[in-house]
């Protein structure tokens, strides 16, 4: 790593500004000048981090104090900065915008704690002197978030843009680093859960491409990273030095010869990159695996269904009878399975689209359907309060739900759940962690830096199918102390 390269983070006053725009523009910009990228996410997102590992040709990993803790947090950032020339943050909904009036766990929180120059992009739509007034509210509310420069966006025309730029030069002594027009033909749609993700998109290199050069023709990107340059410090204390940086490794040995099957298509693909480089990291074979194309499932230990959009795929899903018929007859033989959010919803009996139904694996005696609006939305906290594949009893897990997916109807008589719901939506409110055999569906998103008893538990299930007994460690709760959690078979 460059002695204190800079260290960015491009935040906005409230989510829809234009961020990502900005971003992968940058990003594109700067990976075709040779430099070496390191980026990240902040907050739970998979579509905008898909979008940010494209541009920059670069693992995109999450930052989140809430899912990760701080330490997670620390460790991530530290442990993928090493070779770093440029580091960029995208943050996530506005800048101060946590879960409390404190803005605990907010992007502003993060670029403190990680040292990092903020760059706001304002949308300036239908809007002038008052971009001032919020920046400067921006400036007062804590100063100690390193503000460093401002993005105009969606700017009308010249006089528009020279009575926000005096104002703020005026008000608040930030410099403008660019003004972006509002533009028409820009192929970067949106749907009900943000972007179209890249594995959708039918040309999304094209796109980046169209970003870089609007963002290079509007945007003085040599003064921002001049900018960045000059506020680089040392990294901040708790964060590993370089030569201090060692892989996060799970106290388990290796477990040799296992194969896990991983759907990854355009239904199935969010999956933290840290999650998939935990099981690596014990020697897992990732086997990959296309729902909605393959015959059958292959020869396999253990199955991870991620989230996605299994409804923009729907028809293909459920006519690939083969394939589904054989993930219902390996579940039958003790295949274990792990599945999220978009995964739960494949091995239910179907997704009901409007009127129309398509069937799906059929484990699990649920129907489900897509709604107009989410279901759940935000963090989770869940407690585990029954006997399951994985996770020991007591046990306390924090993830994120983000679904318009719900139950349409089930045979509630004949489901199982793992937990109950302490915060968040979950199944109906109340219950989560589906449960049949050795299989465990869930809508909460969880996160291997912040829940290690994902991985450590996902395995052993796979290694001893017919019992787990899981080794002495320690598991967090709610209030952030721990205590050893029991074993059982």
């Amino acid at each position: 790593m460059k002695t204190n390269p800079p260290r960015i983070l491009i935040g906005a006053f409230r989510g829809g500004s234009g961020k990502t725009l900005v971003t992968l523009g940058m990003l594109a910009h700067w990976r075709g000048s040779g430099s070496r990228l390191a980026v990240f996410k902040k907050g739970p997102d998979y579509i905008d981090a898909a979008w940010i590992s494209a541009a920059a040709d670069s693992p995109c990993y999450n930052l989140d104090s809430y899912l990760m803790g701080e330490d997670g947090v620390a460790r991530c950032f530290s442990g993928h900065i090493r070779d770093a020339d440029m580091i960029l943050v995208e943050g996530n909904r506005g800048l101060f915008d946590g879960v409390d009036a404190e803005g605990s766990h907010s992007s502003a929180a993060l670029a403190k704690s990680l040292g990092l120059s903020v760059f706001l992009v304002v949308d300036c739509t239908k809007s002038t002197r008052t971009v001032a007034a919020l920046l400067k509210g921006c400036q007062v509310l804590d100063p100690d978030c390193r503000i460093r420069g401002v993005i105009l966006n969606q700017v009308a025309n010249v006089r528009h843009e020279a009575v926000i730029r005096a104002s703020i030069d005026k008000y608040c002594g930030l410099p403008v680093l660019g003004a972006i027009p509002r533009v028409s033909g820009l192929d970067f749609s949106e749907r009900h859960l943000g972007l179209l993700p890249p594995a959708e998109h039918a040309s999304p290199g094209e796109t980046i491409g169209a970003l870089r050069d609007l963002v290079r023709r509007h945007v003085d990107l040599e003064a921002l990273r001049e900018l960045a340059v000059a506020d680089a410090a040392a990294l901040p204390a708790g964060l590993c030095a370089e030569g201090e940086i060692r892989p996060e490794v799970l106290a388990q040995p290796p477990v040799r010869g296992l194969r896990m099957g991983v759907f990854q298509d355009a239904s199935f693909h969010f999956y933290y990159p840290e999650n998939l480089d935990a099981l690596r990291a014990r020697g897992v074979e990732i086997v990959s695996i296309r729902a909605a194309e393959d015959s059958r499932l292959p020869d396999l230990d253990a199955l991870y269904i991620g989230g996605g959009f299994p409804e923009s795929c729907a028809q293909a899903l459920a006519d690939n009878t083969a394939f589904r018929e054989s993930v219902k007859e390996q579940v039958e033989k003790g295949l274990p399975v792990y599945a999220e959010c978009g995964g739960a919803i494949y091995l239910g009996k179907g997704l009901m689209l409007g009127d129309r139904f398509h069937p799906f694996a059929g484990v699990f005696p649920v129907v489900y359907r897509l709604n107009l609006k989410p279901q759940g939305h935000g963090y989770t906290l869940l407690e585990v309060t029954a006997e399951n594949p994985i996770f020991p009893c007591g046990t306390f897990l924090k993830g994120h739900e983000f679904h318009y997916a719900g139950v349409h109807h089930w045979e509630e008589d004949a489901v199982r759940f793992a937990c109950k719901v302490k915060r968040g939506y979950g199944f109906d409110g109340r219950h989560e962690g589906l449960c049949y055999k050795n299989v465990y569906a869930t809508f909460s998103h969880l996160h291997a830096r912040g829940e290690s008893l994902w991985a450590e538990g996902f395995l052993n299930r796979a290694v001893r199918p017919n019992g787990v007994v899981f080794h002495p460690s320690l598991r967090r709760e709610p209030d952030g102390c721990s205590r050893p959690h029991r074993s059982f078979a």
